[in-house]
């Protein structure tokens, strides 16, 4: 169920982007490979048409490599991509520190290194696109709040948190700003199991078993949506109704969404890819070139970002925004496969 459902989306993006990207060719100004981490949800696979189509408006061509997950085959990948010496590598890590010394080989090589959705801290590189995802945590435990009081009449209660691979500094992020938050309400019991790998079956097994051993739950809060429709199916085979255990996730993927449509999950905070992709494009110019990026402030398809320079280079962060049963069907948000009409151009 899953796979076909993940295959859908992915067509269903892809043919959007498409449609988006007609008429947006340019004369290449060279190749830029993307090392994406995994298929495994839509999120990345929708971050290769994304990037895809962005870059291709601003005239650069894209080739993809899938690590499937595994490290060792993302660091050869790099290596071999070394070699090609291409015009800029984009780098979505499996592993961010096992990834750090070939992002410093591949500067040293002379090619540049954006770091994409999954932050690198440890190593210089050349640009950093990410979403807010401290940020994102303190939206999540906003959304926890607002719902431990709509359903206990205050903000108490037992939340059941499901992180990704904590290899990911993206589901580390989010953890820190929901964990800073949720300390000042010492009547919130969070239980915190790792999905290893984000692998769905992972996250449902955990809520299979928490459910029994904590059947006062109230909340489930995964940090991928992919990993909620595991949860649901779980909470379905142990006979519960939608409603009976709220259920939240943070990615803002369209599987997410359809469980908000289908009453199973009450809140997502999205992750905002289109706009993480459009960053890429409007800045590969002058990473390409080797051109200061300005910090300030960047509007970003719509949504206001901020570029400033930490010890690790200049990096974007892109807020994200909780999406629920009354605005779950705002064209903005990127799981309604609705990429932006106009093209995106260089920051000059």
């Amino acid at each position: 169920m899953k796979r076909r459902t993940l295959t859908i989306g992915a067509m269903a993006l892809a043919g959007a982007m498409t449609i988006a990207q007609a008429g947006f060719a340019q004369d290449s100004k060279g190749t830029v490979y993307y090392l994406v981490p995994t298929l495994l949800d839509e999120f990345q696979t929708g971050s290769i048409t994304a990037l895809e189509m962005f870059l291709g408006q601003v005239g650069y061509e894209m080739e993809t490599l899938n690590a499937d997950n595994k490290t060792d085959l993302q660091q050869t990948q790099m290596n071999d991509v070394i070699v090609l010496a291409p015009d800029a590598i984009i780098l979505a890590a499996v592993d961010f520190n096992a990834l750090a010394p070939s992002v410093t080989a591949a500067r040293e090589a002379g090619i540049p290194v954006v770091i994409f959705d999954r932050q690198i801290d440890s190593v210089e590189s050349d640009f950093t696109s990410v979403a807010g995802t401290i940020e994102m945590g303190y939206t999540a435990a906003a959304e926890v709040q607002r719902l431990l009081t709509e359903r206990n009449g205050a903000v108490e209660g037992k939340v059941l948190q499901i992180l990704g691979d904590p290899g990911d500094p993206y589901t580390l992020d989010i953890q820190q700003g929901f964990e800073e938050v949720m300390a000042n309400f010492p009547d919130v019991t969070i239980i915190t199991h790792p999905a290893m790998q984000w692998e769905a079956s992972n996250a449902g097994t955990i809520a299979a078993n928490q459910i029994v051993t904590d059947p006062d739950i109230d909340i489930i809060f995964s940090h991928a949506a992919h990993l909620s429709v595991a949860v649901v199916a779980a909470l379905e085979s142990a006979g519960k109704a939608p409603g009976d255990i709220y259920v939240m996730s943070s990615n803002g993927a369209p599987v997410g969404l359809d469980l908000i449509r289908q009453g199973w999950m009450q809140s997502e905070v999205e992750q905002p890819l289109y706009a993480q992709a459009a960053a890429v494009a409007m800045f590969m110019d002058k990473v390409v070139n080797g051109e200061e990026i300005v910090d300030g402030d960047y509007d970003v398809i719509g949504l206001p970002s901020v570029v400033s320079h930490e010890a690790w280079g200049p990096t974007i962060k892109i807020p994200g925004a909780a999406i629920n049963s009354e605005n779950v069907d705002n064209p903005t948000f990127w799981g309604n496969l609705q990429p932006p009409a106009d093209p995106v151009t260089p920051v000059e």
